[in-house]
């Protein structure tokens, strides 16, 4: 017999295993953090710097829901170590359902723009940075950046982001915006400085030059500590780099909280929550609403729960086979041997699981001498039930536990168990920004315009 996943006693977590693994990813996070702060105090071109700001972010969020992960998992050894948790066997309320993937993608969020900017043009030509954040618990991942501007009649992101949740998740969209032409005025300040000294003459150009690449190793090496907006504290505010070092600030514009009820094996409408206000100039028109697509597979139907060989009687049939069984899904499948399901084999009937489905363990047969355990289904014929019989008391009681489990699971996970849903493999993500040059930043700012701060993507 085999048992493919042991979720039928209680799991005792290895806290000190736990508390380790969590700290590596916190300072893990922390040096992603920092080389951030160093890319967007070096970066000389916008979209490095919009990337670099957009990282930033996203670092700040995974280290906030790492460290509250790990105050929980204080808070749990504080209550062990008093004694108020009862190290008892497992009853029907401590069961726990299976975890399972959850996949959100083609996400897409309408814009609503007024007559005269979409169909008569009129106006200036605004243009927004902008991405998703998805967190489902201590995962957090973004989308990638898109730039929108009144052309765009829907903000479009084509990423697929997988989660492994239980089924209680709740996954958290936010929306995130940054005006592109306000980050433009500030990251011109710098190069125009760089233009100034080449006409103050040779020797006080030299000296500007200099303070200039003083100010730069200060972005670079000075305090790491950002606010979560994305402002650099350690860099003065009085240097000629604080406009480049303080780089786009992106906003909260909607946000939205999904749960299981919201999966469904198909494309739909949810409805946001906007942050933002008209006057703001982060803000875009929003319908209020996101499209996307939403599915899960819980492990209960992707993975073998149990398999061993089983004795098995057919509805009308006074004979008995012995078959390999594997219990996965919504069906117990049946092969003529274990070799027949690693190859692949057709097999030789399936019995049907599912919500419906009965399942009980008789006394002693006095004929076999065993336990049985009877599966019962309803059929246009009537109620169809197959008996089984395992070769010891303790199998019998294993494939009892297992049958409990998986109605639990299925109970717990609802529309996700009436059918395998689909998942696309996400795409491999592109790189998040170009790297950087070496040397001082001022002879990156000095250089020819082929390095435009200009408007034009």
């Amino acid at each position: 017999m085999e048992l493919r996943r042991g979720q039928f006693q209680l799991s005792v977590f290895q806290h000190s295993e736990q508390d380790s693994e969590l700290q590596k990813q916190i300072e893990m996070e922390v040096r992603v953090r920092e080389g951030a702060c160093r890319l967007l105090a070096a970066c000389s071109q916008r979209d490095q710097a919009l990337e670099a700001s957009k990282s930033l972010l996203t670092c700040n969020s995974r280290i906030l829901a790492l460290m509250s992960q790990l105050q929980r998992l204080k808070e749990a050894e504080a209550l062990q170590r008093t004694g108020r948790r009862s190290s008892a066997g497992v009853s029907v309320d401590e069961r726990k359902p299976c975890t399972g993937k959850l996949a959100i993608s083609d996400i897409r969020i309408p814009l609503m723009w007024k007559d005269s900017e979409y169909f008569k043009n009129k106006g200036e030509l605004h243009r927004w940075a902008v991405f998703c954040l998805l967190t489902a618990g201590r995962e957090i991942y973004d989308t990638d950046l898109v730039i929108v501007d009144r052309t765009h009649t829907d903000i479009c992101f084509e990423d697929t982001i997988l989660f492994e949740v239980c089924a209680g998740f709740e996954l958290r969209l936010e929306l995130y915006t940054c005006s592109v032409d306000e980050e433009v005025c500030l990251a011109q300040a710098p190069r125009r400085l760089a233009r100034l000294s080449g006409s103050l003459g040779r020797s006080s150009g030299k000296k500007l030059r200099a303070a200039l690449e003083s100010a730069t190793a200060c972005g670079l090496n000075g305090s790491s500590d950002r606010q979560g907006d994305g402002e650099k504290v350690g860099s003065p505010v009085g240097s000629p780099i604080h406009a480049l070092a303080q780089g786009p600030k992106y906003h909260l514009l909607a946000h939205t909280c999904l749960t299981l009820s919201h999966v469904q094996n198909s494309f739909r409408t949810h409805d946001l929550t906007i942050s933002g206000t008209e006057d703001s100039s982060f803000w875009l028109p929003l319908y209020g609403s996101v499209c996307c697509r939403l599915v899960a597979q819980p492990n209960c139907m992707t993975q073998q729960v149990m398999s061993s060989k089983l004795k098995i009687q057919r509805p009308g049939d006074q004979s008995w086979s012995e078959i390999y069984c594997v219990l996965k899904g919504t069906e117990l499948t049946c092969y003529h041997s274990q070799e027949d399901e690693e190859t692949s084999e057709k097999p030789a009937f399936i019995i049907p699981i599912n919500k419906e489905t009965r399942i009980r363990a008789t006394e002693n047969d006095p004929v076999l001498n065993a336990q049985t355990i009877l599966i019962t289904n309803q059929t246009a014929e009537g109620e169809s039930t197959h008996t089984l019989v395992s070769h010891t008391h303790e199998d019998t009681h294993s494939w009892m536990e297992a049958f409990w489990q998986h109605f639990y699971d299925m109970s717990q996970w609802k529309q996700c168990c009436n059918e395998l849903m689909k998942i696309q493999v996400p795409s491999p993500r592109k790189p998040a920004s170009v790297p950087i040059k070496q040397g001082s930043l001022y002879h990156e700012i000095g250089t020819e315009d082929h390095h435009s701060w200009g408007p034009d993507l």
